[in-house]
């Protein structure tokens, strides 16, 4: 139970933090600034919004559980410098938040259970200025994984292909009620001002990086080859792997992520230029 006696709903993912200097730490290492729009993604018991309702900076908390966001709009009631939205991040448009969507500083400890749509929905345009959230330590570890490893796959990329990832904090357990399974880490994602592709290249990035690792164990020109997202035809493949230099033998994790915008950018170059490099 929490500190009102009130239990934790396993349906939402909650897990308090409740070890104070952990609080204190994470909420120092978003280092805010006077006047900074602040949103926190499930404030929960307050473990990061006592701290950061102490900061000179305007403080958005979106918060899905219904007893939960009462408290909240009743505690902050009055104060202008404080907005309660009782909604689901997954829903809601970053331009219902805020006038400046693209300047928003986003921080949270986010439910285990919906970490990569919470991060993915935090990556679509327009993205914040910044994002500070607590992960599970396994996510954390695929997230900032290098080509060629087994933790390595379509979550990396997709997130390092629009933004920088750093590993902050490293978080026990034993900091949370209830006591989850598994470890935690804090990961800082710094998205990339301007985009460095556009929204037609984006979505293209996706679905060549989400074709490709469904078929991970495969060679990169089979796939290309035969998954039904792709059907690349053999004469586009060979311009293709000559201008990026790569073998037709090699695998989906052998590549990093720029590898990956290479080749979604040349792939859209040869549909632009009228050789549709589909069969």
């Amino acid at each position: 139970m929490d500190s009102t006696g009130r239990r934790p709903k396993r349906s939402l993912g909650q897990n308090f933090l409740v070890d104070p200097n952990l609080q204190r730490k994470i909420v120092a290492e978003g280092h805010f600034e006077p006047g900074d729009e602040v949103l926190e993604i499930g404030p929960g018991e307050g473990a990061l919004t006592d701290h950061l309702a102490n900061l000179d900076v305007r403080l958005i908390l979106v918060e899905l559980d219904d007893a939960l966001a009462r408290r909240w709009s009743a505690r902050f009631e009055g104060d202008p410098r404080v907005r309660v939205v009782h909604d689901d991040i997954l829903q809601i448009a970053p331009e219902r938040l805020s006038d400046r969507p693209r300047e928003l500083r986003v921080i949270g400890n986010i439910p285990y259970n919906i970490t990569a749509p919470i991060l993915f929905t935090l990556l679509s345009r327009p993205r914040p200025r910044d994002i500070l959230v607590m992960v599970q330590r396994e996510v954390a570890d695929r997230i900032l994984a290098d080509p060629g490893t087994r933790a390595y796959g379509a979550l990396a990329v997709g997130v390092r292909s629009v933004a920088r990832v750093e590993r902050v904090l490293e978080v026990s357990r034993n900091a949370f009620r209830p006591r989850p399974r598994v470890d935690s880490t804090v990961v800082r994602i710094t998205p990339i001002h301007p985009e460095p592709l556009t929204l037609e290249e984006e979505e293209e990035l996706r679905i060549l990086v989400r074709s490709t690792f469904q078929w991970r164990r495969k060679q990169l020109q089979k796939i290309l080859r035969d998954h039904p997202d792709l059907q690349v035809a053999r004469e586009a493949q060979d311009t293709l792997f000559r201008e990026l230099g790569l073998s037709g033998t090699a695998r989906p994790e052998s590549l990093s992520p720029d590898q990956f915008i290479e080749m979604s950018r040349v792939l859209s170059s040869l549909r632009g230029s009228g050789a549709d490099p589909s069969r």
